[in-house]
């Protein structure tokens, strides 16, 4: 008898940031595109069209009960951290919600929700907060995403192995910029924040870690 799973109200979410599935047989080719359509902002116009007032909702606390399920808290960390820098792009409530975000991907990692995730991917958004979230635990943070990639890495299907150890020097490369200025500098005019010469000289040449993965 093929048991039937009950929709449940986060689904739509998932369904549509992880076109591939649950199934680790996607092709990798297929794979790396879908990594590089959630990276560089190329979902936005479906995500402001379909999300918006989930995304709200998600924000204004309406949705936390979604965290007492793996997927319903990945659900909605995908909506604090991911989709709330396409509904509020350029605005400063695009990262409002990122402390949120980190409680509950620190919890999941805690409770056992992380672990119970069957896919790489799922378990790569859910650690996303990690490194987004600014704050003074932040090195301690990445140092915790990188050994959470490298354990992706090590364990993903072999032929996608090289995708999840490019996404670990991601990490290994936001780690050297927050170390150097203990805040993401791209985000200094959006949050109405002065930049350091040494800001501005980065900030110039443009190369962010998050926009150069998957280019």
């Amino acid at each position: 008898m093929t048991v039937i799973k009950d929709r449940q109200e986060w689904d739509d979410v998932l369904d549509f940031w992880f076109p591939e599935g649950r199934f680790l047989d996607v092709d990798e080719q297929t794979h790396h595109a879908h990594w590089r359509w959630r990276m560089q902002g190329g979902a936005d116009a479906q995500i402001i069209a379909q999300f918006s007032d989930l995304t709200r909702n998600a924000a204004g606390g309406n949705l936390d009960h979604w965290a007492q399920d793996p997927h319903g808290r990945l659900a909605l960390i995908i909506l604090l951290d991911q989709f709330s820098r396409s509904v509020w792009r350029d605005d400063a409530r695009a990262f409002a919600q990122d402390p949120h975000a980190l409680s509950l991907a620190t919890e999941g990692l805690s409770n056992g929700h992380y672990a119970a995730l069957e896919a790489p991917w799922f378990q790569v958004v859910h650690g996303l907060p990690l490194g987004h979230c600014e704050g003074p635990d932040h090195l301690e943070r990445l140092d915790r995403l990188i050994r959470l990639r490298e354990n992706i890495a090590a364990t993903a299907p072999r032929h996608l192995g090289p995708i999840y150890s490019a996404l670990a020097d991601q990490a290994r490369a936001v780690r050297k910029l927050i170390a150097a200025f203990g805040r993401h500098p791209h985000r200094n005019e959006i949050l109405n924040r002065i930049s350091s010469a040494a800001e501005e000289a980065y900030i110039a040449e443009g190369q962010f870690p998050h926009m150069k993965a998957f280019r």
